[in-house]
Order: structure tokens, then C-alpha cells, then sequence
């Protein structure tokens, strides 16, 4: 990297680094104020971005910390992506999982009409 290229828009490091689709997602989320820099909230997406920076930004479901390693020069693939950061996110469990099927399935017509013969009201 060269002296003139030490610092890069926000929103065009986190579209490099593959956080988002597309360099107008990364801006909306740095526009709405939901990235952290260094512990302090952006809210320009031109905000300058260096190495050793550490971003703080929701993606989905999880809050994700990311410690800026390098600047791109281009998005690349995946694998040169993961170079240009080291992820400082704690992993977190896995959501729950929908209740289980217990084998029972549909009631059959014997069972419907005993149901419905327990909702009669006696007369």
C-alpha cells in the first residue's frame, strides 16, 4: 500500500470486504447509524477507514466485530476478502430450533370422533 492510499470510504471498505452486496447497502447501514468505529457511531459514508480500525455493525441477526488488517484495491474473491480483516465477533450459539415433530401427525377419524364426542355437551 502506498502513503496516498492509507485511508478508504467506509462504505467501500465494507462492500470490498464482503460485509454487503452492494456499496449502496453498506451505505444505508453507515447512513442510519448502526456502524461503530473505534466505539464511536458513523453516520457519514465517506468517513475515512485505516488499518488497525475496529468496526462494529449489525449483519443479519448478530452484531459483527471486524479489526480492519488492510485496505482493498478491488472486491476480489472470498478468500482475499478474509485478508483484509480479522473477525473479533464471539461466536454465539445456535438459534433454537422449532419444536420437534412428535410422530403424531393427523388425528385419525376413530380419534376425530372421539374428539368431538368429548365436546358434546350433555344433554
Amino acid at each position: 500500500m502506498s502513503r496516498a492510499q492509507a485511508k478508504l470510504r467506509i462504505d467501500k471498505w465494507l462492500w470490498q470486504a464482503r460485509f454487503f452486496k452492494t456499496r449502496s447497502l453498506a451505505a444505508k447501514q453507515v447512513s442510519g447509524g448502526h456502524v461503530r468505529l473505534n466505539g464511536n457511531r458513523v453516520l457519514k459514508p465517506a468517513q475515512s477507514v485505516s488499518p488497525g480500525d475496529v468496526l462494529t455493525f449489525p449483519q443479519g441477526r448478530i452484531v459483527r466485530v471486524v479489526h480492519v488488517e488492510a485496505l482493498g484495491t478491488r472486491r476480489g474473491p472470498a478468500p482475499e476478502a478474509q485478508m483484509l480483516y480479522t473477525d473479533l465477533t464471539e461466536k454465539q450459539d445456535a438459534q433454537p430450533k422449532n419444536p420437534g415433530f412428535e410422530g403424531k401427525g393427523r388425528p385419525t377419524k376413530k380419534d376425530r370422533r372421539a374428539i368431538d364426542l368429548s365436546r358434546m355437551p350433555d344433554s
